[in-house]
């Protein structure tokens, strides 16, 4: 995961503001300073694809089988009239990541690490509680989710191939790197692209896809609330705010043994940050956008408003790819579940092993030298592994999955809130009004989903 090769060139000093809100300039002009050391194109661009890194993945795996299954399930049941939810959540999640990404980058610690430091025990140690139980059933229904992909390819029952996955997943991370992971697995992910095309092919009513677009559409029930909490909890998800933390952290750690030059300042990597984040969650709205486009316009224009299955979710791409429409889905569902399936395990692992002040727990050291930071890993993955064996419908599984994270995600971010405010702990980067409006905009979206969702089952 680490980029081990920085900066080449800097990025203008910004404030967090800028940094956030003007990402997408940031490449029109380079520094004077640059251009007098004469780098060439090449060299730039060669700079920015260095400069992508956790968010990247970040942004890959939370379109995670919990996701793919959450939007298809919000497309079939709801139609057109959820898809704003993919304009509106972008600010928000991506707001959400790049400070937890400066929570990293500027204590050079973990999420975890950091709430043991400025709350008390009765606060930080719940959340990673609730983290890691979370995590846990996230990681058992992906773990399932890669079995149904399978399934569809080859006809091998799903209980048969959930244990080889799990342990294909450990050896890959004990003896291997996530790197290595992401290289093998992150071309599949791929796959989910096939949804921009089909979402054409299935000739969608414009006039609704617009109105569900542009026109925020809120129903005080219980099947609307419990979907839109869904897509909420896959989108803005615990996981990722621990994982984001935790590699920036990494990251910091390892540019001390690099030159100052090639460090860069700290607002170069805030920058750098900015720019990761904010593609990675820019690729994964993208593809949530046109699953629910793609899914309302075939299987809930069809009828088929509840999916039982991954066979049934995988017909919406049948428009584009006809009898190839399982293989496309299959290997999305591979591609991703292998992406998130570690990020899971390991955000977990990195919680533990910081609430606990062990100070060996990296995936940059081998499992001898962290050896309990590791063990924790393989404890969750065969845990995970074991809620395999219940019985219970993969697809119902990655969406409930959505919902818990979704009730989980509102109370991390005010406790995220109050770090990223707290200038004994961020001095000269704590949040500005920017980031301070997106960020308790996330955490009130996200605690009047689960309040209002909790209502609708409480009372008649």
């Amino acid at each position: 995961m680490s980029k081990k090769a920085q900066s080449t060139f800097s990025f203008p000093q910004w404030t967090d503001e800028q940094v956030f809100v003007k990402g997408s300039q940031m490449s029109s002009s380079l520094p004077s300073e640059n251009k007098q050391r004469g780098k060439s194109n090449q060299q730039r661009i060669h700079r920015f694809l260095r400069a992508l890194g956790p968010g990247i993945i970040t942004g890959a795996s939370d379109d995670d089988p919990s996701g793919i299954a959450t939007y298809a399930q919000a497309g079939a049941a709801l139609g057109y009239s959820c898809l704003w939810t993919a304009l509106v959540t972008f600010p928000l999640m991506a707001a959400v990541q790049v400070i937890c990404a400066k929570v990293g980058l500027v204590t050079g610690k973990g999420l975890s690490s950091v709430l043991r430091q400025r709350f008390s025990a009765k606060i930080s140690y719940p959340a990673v509680l609730a983290l890691v139980i979370a995590n846990t059933i996230n990681a058992g229904t992906d773990i399932t989710a890669i079995a149904a992909g399978i399934n569809l390819l080859v006809p091998i029952p799903i209980s048969v191939l959930v244990v080889p996955i799990a342990l294909l997943i450990l050896v890959l991370q004990f003896w291997g790197t996530y790197r290595l992971i992401a290289t093998i697995f992150k071309w599949l992910t791929l796959a989910l692209l096939a949804y921009v095309a089909a979402s054409f092919f299935a000739n969608p009513d414009v006039g609704a896809t617009l109105r569900g677009t542009f026109v925020p559409k809120i129903q005080f029930d219980r099947e609307y609330l419990e979907i839109l909490l869904a897509i909420l909890g896959t989108t803005i998800s615990p996981y990722l705010f621990f994982w984001q933390a935790s590699q920036e952290a990494e990251e910091k750690k390892l540019r001390t043994k690099q030159s100052p030059q090639e460090r860069g300042t700290l607002a170069e990597n805030l920058a750098d940050a900015a720019w990761d984040v904010n593609i990675g969650m820019f690729f994964s709205n993208l593809v949530m956008y046109f699953i629910i486009l793609t899914t309302a316009a075939t299987l809930h224009e069809a009828g088929g408003t509840d999916i039982q299955s991954a066979s049934e979710a995988a017909q919406a791409l049948r428009p584009l790819a006809g009898d190839a429409a399982t293989i496309l889905f299959a290997l999305g569902m591979i591609g991703t579940g292998f992406l998130a399936v570690p990020i899971l395990t390991t955000s977990a692992a990195y919680a533990i092993a910081e609430a606990a002040r062990w100070r060996k727990h990296s995936l940059d050291q081998t499992p001898r030298g962290a050896f309990n930071f590791y063990a924790i890993i393989a404890a969750i993955t065969l845990v995970a592994l074991a809620m395999n064996f219940s019985g219970i419908n993969p697809i119902k599984a990655l969406y409930w999955t959505a919902v818990i994270n979704g009730f989980l995600a509102g109370p991390l971010v005010i406790l995220i809130m109050l770090i990223a405010n707290n200038k004994a702990v961020m001095k000269k980067s704590a949040n500005g009004p920017v980031l301070n409006v997106l960020g308790w905009l996330a955490t009130g979206v996200m605690c009047l989903a689960a309040v209002g969702l909790a209502l609708t089952w409480i009372l008649p």
